[in-house]
């Protein structure tokens, strides 16, 4: 974060809403979203319900892979350099097989040979949307090909929610740990040192 902090976070003490708490709870245990936008978004609970009825909706549960929207959500993280974002994993998705060398390679997927044909269409479509290409017949055949009209719905509509709200917490500029801190649920495993500190590499 390279900037102050926009806006302030709900006093956790002020939430009396039963629901609302637990699904601050489900954020820190499950990630994606952590409970700092949680926080930000519940000083208007209708905004915070709007999002999260929307999200659980069409990420959380829904009718398309969590593997597949969690590859997509990432694909925007990374385009839209929202750093806060891309550092979340969504647990059901690394359950579903997503690894970090995935993750790696998501802005040159049409390149990489890690990607699956299907993977490849959803990640096309996430493309379009955060870039604004154009609709091409080649987009949609690869859509139709791989997927039900119902999943291609759900997905294109889950790609615009994301990509809008990761350009918003971008701007509001926020930190893992600020909100119900000591929670690590969702959270990018921290890259391991190449060496120890200080360690000089020993001529072959």
């Amino acid at each position: 974060m390279n900037h102050p902090q926009r806006l302030p976070y709900i006093d956790r003490a002020s939430i009396t809403d039963p629901a609302m708490m637990a699904e601050f709870q489900r954020a820190a245990r499950e990630g994606a979203p952590r409970p700092e936008s949680h926080a930000i978004r519940a000083n208007v609970p209708k905004v915070f319900w709007a999002f999260t009825n929307a999200w659980n909706d069409t990420f959380v549960n829904g009718v398309c892979d969590h593997a597949i929207k969690e590859l997509c959500r990432l694909y925007v993280s990374k385009a839209v350099n929202c750093n806060y974002c891309g550092n979340q994993r969504f647990m059901k998705a690394q359950a579903e097989g997503l690894v970090e060398d995935d993750v790696k390679d998501l802005l040159d997927f049409d390149k990489s040979g890690r990607f699956t044909p299907r993977q490849k269409a959803a990640l096309r479509l996430a493309e379009a949307i955060t870039w604004g290409l154009e609709s091409t017949d080649e987009l949609w055949s690869g859509l139709n090909q791989h997927f039900e009209n119902d999943q291609i719905v759900e997905l294109g509509f889950f790609i615009g929610l994301t990509m809008g709200q990761q350009r918003w917490n971008r701007l509001i500029g926020m930190e893992h740990g600020q909100f119900m801190g000591g929670t690590s649920g969702g959270l990018a495993p921290a890259p391991a040192p190449l060496q120890a500190s200080g360690a000089i590499p020993k001529a072959a």
